[in-house]
Order: C-alpha cells, then structure tokens, then sequence
C-alpha cells in the first residue's frame, strides 16, 4: 500500500493534514447530478481512501444534490477523529441540473444546515465560499457581504473555518480583512498558471492552496508534452500532473476524484513519484507553450 505521508503534510486551519486528500465529487451520477451509477462502489471507494490514510475530503451539499454528503456519512460516520471534511457553499442545483448562485444570507445559511445534516454532524470543518464566477474562472466582483455572513455562521459555532474557491486574490484580500480564510480553491494546473503570484503568496501566509482540474484545459500540443514527460518517468499524466502540484509548492494540497478502486490507487501513488529537475524543466514549459 502506498504510504501517502510521502508527499508531505501541511497545516490546514487548527490541523496538520497530509498533502494528499480525496475530492467526492465524481461520486454523484453524470454531470454530478443524481446518484452514483454503482453505490456499492462509491461507499467501496470512500472506506478505502480513509484506510488508505487521507485525513481531508472535499464534498459540496450541490454535489448530486445531497447525493455525495450522504454517501460520506454512510460509508464513515461517525467519523475518524483526524477526518478534516471541506465543504463549498454558494450554489445549489436546478431540477435541470443547472448550477444556479445561491449567495442570499438565507441561501448561505440553509447550505451550511443541509451539510451539518447530510453529514450527521455538528460543526463542519470549514466551508469554503464558491463565488460563481465567470464560469470556472473566477471574475471580480466584492464578495464582503457573503463572506460576513459566513463569518457570523462561524461565530455561531456552526462553521469552525472558512476558505474561498475561484476567487481573485482581492476578493482573497477582502475575505480575509473579515475573517481568518484557511484555504482557497481554483482552478490551476501545470497548463494554467494564473494564479502563479497568488499560489506563493498564500504559501507566505501559511495559507493551503487547493487547485481543481489538474487536467483541464490543455491544449493538444500540451497534452503531448505531458503524456511524453509521464511516459519517460513511468507514469500516467494525470499522476505526473498532480506530481508536478505537489513538488510546484509546499502549500498545495491535492483533492483528486474518482469512483473507481484502481484510480483511486494510481492517484495515491503520487506520493512515491519524484521529479527531477529535467523533468520539471520539461514541464514548466507547458504552460508557455503556443497552441498549433
């Protein structure tokens, strides 16, 4: 069994977590919507990452709806005393399975009570802020007002810390002039350095950085040097890819998803993977490259 510690830990809120987590979100049925098309597997899945030594998952009330928070309390409640669960709040989800803002202080606090009750617990570890954006990419726009909200959530015990997911690093800046945030979530991946300044700036601050999509958005010349990299090192892209979050800073933590038993173990394996400097060089240069 591969021993995940390899890759490292790093401090998320009052924990020190192990830098390789698990994201529920591929529990749900297509297009994260309805339920798993094996639930047997799913609970299969969730029972061997917490044997497997994750201590951290991420999970959303929007996932499904309801359908992977369930499966969570299912398959683990009660829970290990070292299981950090994150949450995302800010949407919910349509009869058509459109994914709609929900950042009313009464959408905000109804979210908050359907994750204490779908998980059957009492506090929810941290809850990040999901501004809706423009599309996954994160747009300005002030977000005082929902992250006040959440804060007084906090206050009320219901919330022991707060984070952001695809968020700009001022609406960053104005979160944290509120409250403490412990985390922040977008989308970042070997191909798609945006947020580059931000990810060493967070690292400064002692701030985890959780990046999703760690395979999204490539351009086919850029999948080609990735898939040539991983094959030099014996690898899968998707492994090399994450290998290469978690050596790019210290503060990434990973949240890979999947249904199946035998992804799950590739993804875990990352933590035995090393890049050297060539292959780092190699990699670096994806995200410079021009698309043909």
């Amino acid at each position: 069994m591969t021993d995940i510690s390899k890759a490292g830990t790093f401090q998320l809120g009052d924990r020190i977590v192990k830098r390789i987590g698990y994201g529920a979100m591929q529990l749900a049925g297509p297009g994260v919507f309805g339920p798993p098309k094996d639930h047997d597997q799913a609970i299969a899945v969730l029972q061997a990452v917490v044997a497997a030594g994750v201590d951290h998952i991420d999970t959303s009330d929007y996932y499904g709806p309801y359908v992977t928070n369930r499966l969570i309390k299912e398959a683990l409640h009660p829970y290990p005393a070292d299981l950090a669960i994150v949450t995302k709040l800010g949407a919910v989800r349509g009869d058509d399975a459109s994914w709609n803002p929900a950042m009313s202080p009464d959408d905000l606090k109804r979210g908050v009570e359907g994750n204490l009750v779908n998980l059957g617990i009492e506090q929810v570890f941290a809850a990040n802020l999901r501004v809706m954006g423009d599309g996954h990419g994160p747009s300005e726009g002030s977000i005082a007002k929902e992250f006040a909200v959440l804060a007084d959530l906090q206050r009320q015990g219901l919330i022991k810390h707060l984070g952001m997911s695809n968020a700009t690093a001022t609406q960053i800046r104005e979160a944290q002039d509120i409250a403490p945030v412990v985390s922040v979530q977008n989308l970042y991946n070997v191909a798609h350095r945006e947020d580059d300044a931000l990810i060493d700036s967070l690292a400064e601050q002692g701030v985890a950085y959780v990046p999703f999509f760690p395979l999204g958005g490539f351009s086919p010349l850029q999948s080609d040097t990735l898939s040539r990299v991983a094959a030099s090192i014996g690898a899968t892209p998707m492994q090399t890819a994450l290998a290469w979050l978690l050596r790019r800073s210290p503060n990434i933590l990973l949240i890979p998803g999947t249904s199946s038993l035998a992804h799950l173990e590739q993804n875990l394996a990352v933590a035995e993977i090393e890049l050297d400097d060539t292959a780092m060089a190699e990699l670096n240069a994806i995200g410079n490259a021009v698309p043909v």
